[in-house]
């Protein structure tokens, strides 16, 4: 990552028009959340908040279903890892497919055929004899791998918005404005992450398994066309247009910098985007193996299904700070962020050893979810400022789709852990995956030297 990749990447977007307000506005720390409607539109964040919800309902969704209807956990937990791996497959695609293309005629198409998809899941579970049967399901896993798949990218996509929209004035004003909105967006990450699965067992409980999958499909097919066509679509410029209009722009995101030409240079490009989307898949991993260690756990004193609500404590802690990295001093740059709070991460992950009954974990819970939400704000602005030309949607699904694949690592490893050896052996998962987040963002700080030595 080079120093000047800041002030390149406006040339990756259009410059946003009316939205501005004065610079000295937003130096006041008061205003900086205020800011943000006033550069999107008041229906942007509302909007961009529930439009990404089927997304956080379809795993559950899917293990609902399919466990209620065939009697088979085991096919249940195919049926929800089907869509994992379809989301991990498809994210970056969709991601690809919106730089080249442009946000709108994707996202307009995702909505459709991701619908459709979902309702194929739910018609397939109820038509096809013998679900519980891993043969004869096999239809089931298919429509649920589409189903994930294709489902919309809005929270990724909405980052790239507001890359785009915060691109313009003074340097400290666009980093100012950037930290805010991507704050915003991690903490939107957390709630929906939260509320999606809650949705789903209340929906599924009261009247119908089917119901939480055909209400994410009509989330999907109202809320993300909405999406699609807001006005702050037309602040990312494709890259087809861009190409077409212009064959002498300089490439952002490291690739204008001296050396990018030579086989060190181009190395060095990717190790600066590779380590932000393996920073993702270690994210997902703790993630996924805290959910399913919190069972095991959770078993021994009450039911696995307070695991939700344990899982729950640590993710308000962690909204909280999100939205704190907003205010955090400009000096303490990100890849210095990245390092103290993934050393914070994996120090205070060790505290989940400690305790042997609930209100000890609650607390550890707490206080570990506190530097979870700023690694979250910080790898995902550092994707942002490493992306190449044109591959800005690319990089920030597939650093979405790092936490959808480390999730089904986690919770995998976590699983055959906590079945073969107990609970306290499943929580070493999230303690290694902290420590390994650790390291890549030692490793980003040494490839950013490399990089400014190579530009120089």
């Amino acid at each position: 990552m080079t120093p000047s990749t800041a002030s390149q990447r406006p040339t990756d977007q259009r410059p946003s028009t009316s939205e501005s307000t004065d610079s000295a506005e937003s130096a006041r720390p008061s205003s900086r959340f205020a800011r943000l409607p006033a550069l999107a539109g008041k229906g942007f964040i509302p909007l961009g908040l529930f439009a990404r919800l089927p997304l956080a309902m379809l795993t559950v969704g899917a293990l609902t279903l399919i466990t209620s209807v065939s009697g088979s956990y085991a096919t249940g937990g195919m049926a929800a890892g089907a869509v994992g791996i379809g989301s991990a497959l498809g994210a970056p695609v969709i991601g690809a497919l919106a730089d080249r293309l442009g946000q709108r005629p994707v996202l307009l198409f995702a909505a459709v055929f991701n619908a459709l998809a979902v309702l194929a899941v739910v018609f397939a579970a109820y038509t096809i004899p013998g679900v519980d049967d891993f043969g004869a399901a096999a239809p089931v896993f298919a429509a649920a791998v589409i189903a994930g798949a294709s489902c919309p990218q809005v929270g990724p996509l909405a980052r790239v918005r507001w890359m785009a929209l915060t691109s313009q004035g003074s340097r400290d004003n666009k980093s100012t404005d950037l930290d805010t909105a991507l704050s915003y967006e991690s903490t939107a990450d957390e709630l929906t992450f939260v509320l999606g699965p809650a949705l789903v067992g209340i929906l599924a409980s009261l009247i119908a398994p089917w119901l939480p999958l055909a209400f994410a499909a009509a989330l999907t097919i109202t809320l993300v066309p909405a999406f699609a066509v807001h006005r702050t679509h037309s602040a990312v410029v494709p890259s087809a247009r861009r190409r077409r209009s212009s064959h002498s722009v300089a490439a952002p995101g490291g690739q204008g910098a001296g050396g990018a030409g030579t086989g060190r240079g181009r190395v060095g490009a990717f190790a600066a985007v590779a380590l932000p989307v393996l920073a993702m898949v270690c994210m997902g991993t703790f993630f996924g193996s805290m959910q399913t260690a919190l069972s095991a756990f959770s078993a021994g004193f009450a039911t696995s299904e307070v695991a939700g609500l344990l899982y729950a404590v640590m993710g308000l802690s962690s909204a909280a700070t999100a939205l704190s990295v907003a205010f955090w001093p400009r000096r303490f740059g990100v890849t210095s962020r990245w390092m103290a709070s993934a050393a914070l991460m994996a120090g205070l992950s060790l505290l989940l050893l400690l305790p042997s009954s609930v209100l000890p974990m609650i607390l550890v819970l707490l206080v570990l979810g506190l530097p979870v939400g700023p690694v979250m704000v910080t790898v995902f602005a550092i994707g942002g400022l490493v992306a190449p030309a044109g591959r800005l949607g690319t990089v920030m699904t597939a650093l979405a789709s790092g936490i959808v694949a480390g999730t089904a690592l986690g919770s995998s490893v976590a699983g055959q852990l906590a079945q073969s050896q107990g609970y306290s052996k499943a929580l070493l998962v999230p303690v290694c995956a902290a420590t390994v987040l650790f390291l890549l963002g030692a490793a980003a700080v040494v490839v950013r030297q490399l990089r400014r030595r190579t530009a120089a």
